[in-house]
């Protein structure tokens, strides 16, 4: 066995590891563990996604080497790689671009904390890549929604805690349903390893055995995972959430955490219940419908918001939407198209909340007539800011244009799907231009921020104080910068030059089905 292939066990154990070590640090030291613990994670993923596409292949890694029913096993493929990559760069840099909101919005006492419900995050997304056990998928699906109630409660305001405990009733009733469909997968298949799950449900149904219950199954499970990833009309929960959070928190429940579940999702269509008995079941019409739903009602609350941050939430519950639209078409184009605008809406997404982080301020939320005139006083921040918000809409040269371009390819040919994608589309993306053009006039508009600084300056006492006490030093501008400018590179990168992600994500669909 190649030594890279140890790579995904290390990357999952060396997050939970440096979760327990950040517990026992101070603020200082939790944060330097967790920041190397997650880059070389990075390093590691990125060699094996290397490694993959070289190789064109995929494995299975037995955890103590003892096979089935005794031991567990872990898969690795182009997918799951491309995957961890992923979620390592929105962790890494949320935690880097957030300094500042981490030093001035968290307790001294609890920051240590963020570091490890981060390390912890990381630790159950990568098992939920590379699981290749149903059973194991639940326990870290119940890991993950530990720790992202975690990332919004760390403010410690009554907002946030009401917010996480309505996340977590939410992702409660999500994983119960995940549970219950497990349950009794296991009960007429006798199997929890993902592979002989799909050879015992493909000769049950093509036995004509057991047809109803697999239905049932697949919708349990299926919207489980709808709920959890905060699918229309599961969304309530996401505003709230993203709003009140610190801002790197909302950067990684918006850009990764969600995806994760929806991850989770494409392996039980092809690994667990089978692309063909999945299909015949009617659950992908299910999912393409309530897709196309989520991108027109998720773009018309966020037209009707006032704020900046409620605004970009909506805006994730519109693009959640194409993602489950590209899945419902149900060909392999659209599986693709869905997993490609995954990633490049985690990237755009995190991007969006950590550059909007330098318009809040220590608020948890600002009006979007507020920023005005901030462009010229935080230039970065309101470039990068623009670079998101132009990806989103579909802007010609940036990643969201060329997911929105593979959706509706994607779509061509398959009926009526073809046409309901296409107008969805074309209306949702109208609906993106008015919300986010309309931040883009405000923010570069002029006659704002002077004023806003006079009042301040006269008021002085309490106000005052607290505006310099949230100031950015000199480095954190400098690493805030520096992360939301790589942000906005890779935005720009995967939109001029999409070839190669397409390329290990079709690559990688091959072998993973």
């Amino acid at each position: 066995m190649d030594f890279v292939m140890n790579f995904p066990f290390f990357s999952i154990m060396l997050c939970m590891f440096a979760a327990l070590a950040t517990f026992m640090l101070g603020r200082k030291a939790a944060g330097i563990v967790a920041k190397a613990a997650i880059s070389i994670t990075l390093i590691m993923s990125v060699v094996l996604t290397a490694w993959l596409h070289m190789s064109g292949e995929s494995f299975v890694y037995m955890m103590g080497h003892f096979p089935a029913p005794w031991g567990n096993e872990i898969r690795a493929g182009e997918l799951e790689g491309i995957m961890a990559v992923f979620t390592c760069i929105i962790a890494l840099l949320s935690m880097t671009t957030g300094k500042t909101s981490i030093r001035t919005q968290v307790d001294d006492t609890k920051q240590n904390l963020f570091y490890l419900i981060t390390c912890l995050m990381e630790a159950s997304l990568l098992a939920l890549i590379y699981t290749n056990d149903i059973f194991t998928g639940y326990v870290f699906i119940e890991i993950n929604t530990i720790a992202g109630c975690g990332l919004i409660m760390i403010k410690n305001t009554g907002r946030a805690i009401a917010s996480a405990v309505r996340y977590m009733v939410v992702s409660l009733v999500g994983s119960g349903l995940f549970l219950i469909g497990t349950t009794l997968l296991y009960s007429i298949t006798g199997h929890l390893l993902m592979e002989n799950i799909f050879d015992s449900v493909s000769e049950l149904f093509s036995d004509g055995s057991h047809i109803v219950t697999l239905t049932i199954i697949t919708a349990l499970m299926t919207v489980g995972l709808s709920i959890k990833s905060g699918l229309f009309p599961f969304h309530l929960w996401i505003p709230d959430a993203y709003a009140v959070s610190i801002a790197p928190s909302s950067a990684m429940l918006s850009g990764m955490v969600s995806k994760g579940y929806i991850f989770l999702l494409i392996k039980l269509i092809y690994r667990v219940i089978g692309f063909e008995v999945f299909k015949e079941t009617g659950v992908f019409d299910l999912i393409f419908i309530a897709g196309v739903a989520a991108m027109i009602m998720g773009s018309v609350s966020a037209i009707r918001s006032e704020h900046l941050r409620r605004m970009t939430a909506y805006s994730s519950v519109s693009q959640i939407g194409y993602i489950f639209m590209g899945i419902g078409i149900a060909n392999d184009a659209g599986m693709v198209a869905a997993i490609f605008h995954i990633i490049t809406h985690g990237l755009t997404k995190s991007l969006l909340f950590m550059s909007a982080s330098s318009f809040t301020g220590k608020k948890e939320d600002i009006r979007i007539r507020d920023i005005k005139g901030m462009g010229h006083k935080h230039p970065v921040s309101s470039a990068a800011f623009t670079a998101a918000a132009l990806s989103i809409v579909g802007f010609p040269l940036f990643a969201g244009f060329i997911a929105k371009m593979l959706l509706a390819n994607a779509s061509f040919g398959e009926g009526y799907k073809m046409y309901i994608a296409i107008c969805a589309i074309a209306i949702s993306t109208i609906l993106n231009v008015i919300y986010f053009f309309r931040c883009i006039i405000n923010l570069y508009a002029f006659g704002g921020f002077e004023d806003k600084d006079r009042e301040n300056s006269i008021a002085g006492g309490d106000t005052a104080k607290e505006e310099a006490e949230f100031l950015p030093t000199r480095y954190e501008r400098i690493v805030h910068g520096v992360s939301v400018s790589v942000l906005a590179v890779l935005n720009l990168y995967i939109g001029v030059a999409p070839k190669l992600l397409t390329s290990i994500l079709t690559k990688g669909l091959n072998v993973f089905n």
